[in-house]
């Protein structure tokens, strides 16, 4: 039974579909009224059954291209950033025109950017295929690109015109795809939802086997916990932020390994836990909530280790974080389980003690 949801605000609304068949005539082709000529972004991990079933689709009554970018996150550079925006304006592509992503994160961050960007905005569609982009990057408008710098520096809010989230995608992913897509799942239950956590524990074991009916009520969960935060607070000045929970080591742990060492979810998990810690450090949640957090993730199978990062190796990164303002580090930390609290008033010693196993 297909699910619907929608994010955003007046102008900027959009439908969320969640289903074994999102990605069907009768979801998508409402979307491509109105476009003559239509790119589909991908990437040789994509599965080319996928891009198939949506190129029929668009088919014949619009002009289908295609770009395919190799798999990973270093795809989400300013080098295929131009090649993109260079592809459009050799197509003459114009402002009626459409960019559908389908893929992970990498390719629906980067499809967004280009479109936020191209003759100052043309609409786009998300399409995710892997666990992390279903439940987190295809909502909520966030778009970027990586510079040597850091993860996400350059990027624009800019809401999609719909998003298809097709769960019989995650069938192609492999194990370790699908389990880092969990982190994220994880963190909505952690920052907001009660009724996620208490599923999480009760059918992990479902959830690592793939039933979809379990998963499809998941990813449901985490949607609409994100729709309803992205929708007080599309700009990220506020509510927003707690979205950002383990993201700031996470994304330290990613740039550190240069994108290369340990997937986006996988950075996650231990940066959730450090948050954890640093909670606890600082008083806010007690040593048995901080233990519930580290039993959840050891739950989903996630290697939480940490004695291979220094904390002076991974401070550069943490200072670039996009949550700081006026100078100072905002950290995303919990109060209690399912309740995340934003701050900038803690011992700067416990960053260095929440890196400590």
């Amino acid at each position: 039974m297909a699910k619907e949801l929608f994010a955003g605000q007046k102008r900027n609304k959009y439908r969320i579909v969640i289903s074994k068949q999102a990605v069907s005539k009768k979801n998508l082709a409402p979307l491509l009224r109105g476009h003559n000529k239509i790119l589909i972004v991908s990437d040789n991990g994509v599965p080319t059954k996928i891009i198939k079933t949506i190129t029929e689709i668009c088919k014949p009554s619009t002009k289908v291209f295609k770009i395919i970018l190799q798999h990973g996150e270093r795809s989400k550079s300013i080098q295929n950033f131009e090649k993109i925006l260079n592809f459009l304006a050799d197509k003459n592509f114009d402002r009626t025109d459409l960019i559908i992503a389908a893929g992970g994160g990498v390719v629906g961050d980067i499809s967004g950017y280009v479109a936020s960007s191209y003759l100052r905005g043309i609409q786009f569609i998300q399409i995710p295929t892997t666990l992390l982009a279903q439940v987190d990057s295809s909502v909520g408008g966030k778009t970027a690109i990586n510079i040597s710098a850091g993860k996400n520096l350059i990027g624009a809010f800019y809401n999609p015109k719909g998003v298809l989230i097709d769960t019989t995608a995650l069938n192609t992913l492999t194990k370790r795809e699908f389990n880092a897509g969990l982190a994220e799942v994880i963190k909505y239950a952690l920052i907001q939802n009660k009724t996620l956590f208490s599923l999480l524990k009760k059918y992990s074991l479902e959830i690592l086997s793939m039933d979809h009916r379990i998963i499809e009520e998941m990813i449901f969960l985490s949607v609409q916990t994100k729709a309803k935060i992205v929708t007080k607070d599309e700009k990220e000045n506020g509510i927003r932020a707690i979205l950002n929970f383990g993201h700031t080591f996470g994304h330290a742990i990613e740039a550190h390994g240069k994108y290369r060492k340990i997937l986006h979810g996988e950075a996650v998990a231990k940066g959730m836990k450090i948050a954890s810690k640093i909670s606890y450090l600082e008083n806010l949640i007690s040593l048995k909530e901080y233990q519930e957090v580290v039993n959840l993730l050891q739950l989903f199978e996630f290697d939480l280790s940490l004695q291979q990062y220094k904390y002076k190796e991974l401070k550069p990164y943490v200072l670039r974080d996009k949550k700081i303002k006026e100078g100072k580090l905002n950290l995303v930390l919990l109060n209690k389980i399912s309740n995340a609290i934003v701050t900038n008033s803690f011992d700067v010693k416990n960053l260095q003690r929440g890196l400590q196993d």
